[in-house]
């Protein structure tokens, strides 16, 4: 059975009504292109000025305005909804989580996973990041990472975590056919290494992958990639949309995926 699926890509800014009324529009769309799930970028609620605007806009969980427009979008729109990242209270007074929360199309939340791998990188001389100053990280015990839906059973990733593949093992041990990867990755490294990453999960590991991403110049300054896509489990970019809003869309075949596995049974033969 074919079952379709959406990869929002959009700019978001330090305006979350702004970004949700974007939010919405596209919602709109993938509906009228009978998409069934729909994942949305990292930081789609909110791309701040400054980081510690993320404090003042994270919610408790099943509070806030973010929570309740997304569950209101699944249950107008008939549609699970991957809602991306949302700025969610932690136990650090200084950091929030980065909540991927997902949504039933009775609105109702169905899965939390909060990201556990936080860039703290040096790209060049003229470009750093530090996620863990405002970011704390989920619990690696605990964290809820796989959850059922009807395009199969997804793995919840977010951006950075692409980098390790053991979370993608643990994940397909979990069960899962499909990879979510809302992310916000920057230009320079999205040029290197996006696509690259996210093919590589996918044929090593047999699933389909779904990437939706931030894309162009953001009022931080910050650049991101763009080039959001649905990979299947061959490592074949089924749709792909580079450096504009909109949303790439695919048909996911889950007992393609199974045929695929039984009959190229590479995770059954792993000796480490």
């Amino acid at each position: 059975m074919m079952l379709r699926v959406a990869a929002v890509q959009m700019n978001s800014g330090p305006e979350v009504g702004a970004n949700l009324r974007t939010i919405e529009r596209l919602l709109a769309q993938a509906v009228n292109n009978d998409v069934q799930l729909v994942v949305l970028p990292e930081n789609f609620s909110l791309m701040p000025r400054h980081e510690s605007d993320r404090l003042g806009a994270a919610e408790t969980p099943g509070q806030g305005p973010v929570q309740a427009f997304v569950s209101e979008q699944a249950t107008r729109h008939n549609l699970w909804i991957v809602a991306g990242t949302i700025p969610m209270v932690s136990q650090d007074n200084h950091r929030v989580r980065a909540a991927s929360l997902v949504f039933d199309n009775d609105g109702r939340q169905a899965a939390r996973y909060d990201k556990i791998h936080l860039f703290d990188v040096v790209v060049s001389d003229q470009e750093a990041y530090r996620e863990s100053d405002y970011i704390e990280p989920g619990p690696v015990q605990g964290n809820q990472i796989g959850i059922e839906t009807p395009v199969g059973r997804l793995g919840l990733t977010v951006c950075y975590d692409v980098r390790f593949p053991e979370l993608y093992r643990a994940l397909v041990k979990d069960g899962a056919c499909v990879f979510t990867v809302p992310s916000a990755f920057t230009a320079t490294t999205g040029k290197a290494h996006w696509e690259v990453l996210l093919r590589a999960r996918a044929v090593e590991n047999l699933a389909y992958v779904i990437a939706a991403a931030q894309f162009g110049t953001h009022a931080n300054g910050r650049r991101t990639y763009g080039h959001s896509m649905v990979i299947n489990p061959w490592g074949e970019v089924i749709d792909e949309i580079e450096e504009q809003e909109g949303m790439a869309v695919a048909d996911v075949d889950i007992e393609h995926l199974k045929i695929l596995r039984d009959g190229f049974p590479s995770l059954s033969h792993r000796r480490l």
